[in-house]
């Protein structure tokens, strides 16, 4: 089963959309809004893995919408206006449903939809890729997004104390929780602010705010994070280290 949040400021819309849900018990709707400031609140208090979403609204568009959540579901656009379809699609929405719409047509969201919800997490992080090209408002971003199932997890960029490789993966260290993207570190790295975030070794990125001291060796250092994390210093990356001794 999976919840689904429906988002439109016409009821005849959104009935609509009810009655052809009914015919997959799979997806259960879970609740509905009719402006954009009470979508953001159903979608956080539901947490839907699957969001029907109107565009034009009152108080703010679909793709606003989008931007105040920190988790984003699957997507299916549903509105009476085709200029907004390049911009739906750059954030790799599931469909684009133009009002008015047959069942036969929503049946082919429906099929994209499942399509969809059962790609792995390389797929997921195009996603990420298209979202941080899209929201980012400086040259580096305050937040990323993590693939977690099928799901995507914002954390702030100032809170990642470490980035550790994990073969073709990485993993992003924060005070409170660890995560796996599928990402490798090097791609991570041009994303990342390097006046904050510098390359230690191969295999490590530090965050310098959460430095806490070095542990000096003939040729090389250790470097103990705040968090009591010991990372290496390999020989290649000494140089990055010493510009910050004074």
């Amino acid at each position: 089963m999976k919840k689904v949040v429906i988002i439109d400021d016409e009821a005849p819309a959104r009935d609509l959309l009810r009655e052809y849900l009914g015919g997959h018990p799979e997806l259960v709707v879970v609740g509905e809004a009719n402006n954009g400031v009470d979508a953001i609140r159903v979608i956080k208090e539901f947490r839907p893995e699957i969001l029907f979403l109107d565009i034009q609204m009152p108080g703010m568009t679909g793709l606003e919408v989008l931007q105040q959540l920190d988790e984003l579901p699957l997507i299916i656009f549903s509105t009476a206006y085709d200029q907004y379809a390049i911009q739906a699609f750059e954030v790799n929405a599931v469909d684009y449903l133009l009002k008015p719409y047959t069942k036969e047509r929503f049946e082919k969201a429906v099929e994209r939809l499942i399509t969809r919800s059962m790609e792995n997490l390389s797929k997921l992080s195009q996603l990420t890729e298209s979202l941080l090209k899209s929201a980012q408002a400086t040259e580096y971003p305050t937040k990323i997004l993590i693939s977690i199932r099928d799901r995507l997890v914002a954390i702030n960029t100032v809170d990642i104390v470490r980035i550790e490789a994990e073969k073709d993966y990485s993993t992003l260290v924060t005070l409170e929780k660890n995560y796996l993207s599928s990402f490798g570190i090097g791609k991570i790295e041009t994303k990342l602010d390097p006046s904050i975030f510098i390359r230690v070794h191969r295999s490590s990125i530090v965050n310098i705010n959460f430095i806490g001291e070095l542990i000096k060796y003939p040729s090389s250092y250790d470097i103990k994070m705040r968090n009591g994390d010991i990372v290496r210093v390999s020989r290649s990356y000494l140089e990055n280290i010493r510009n910050l001794t004074f």
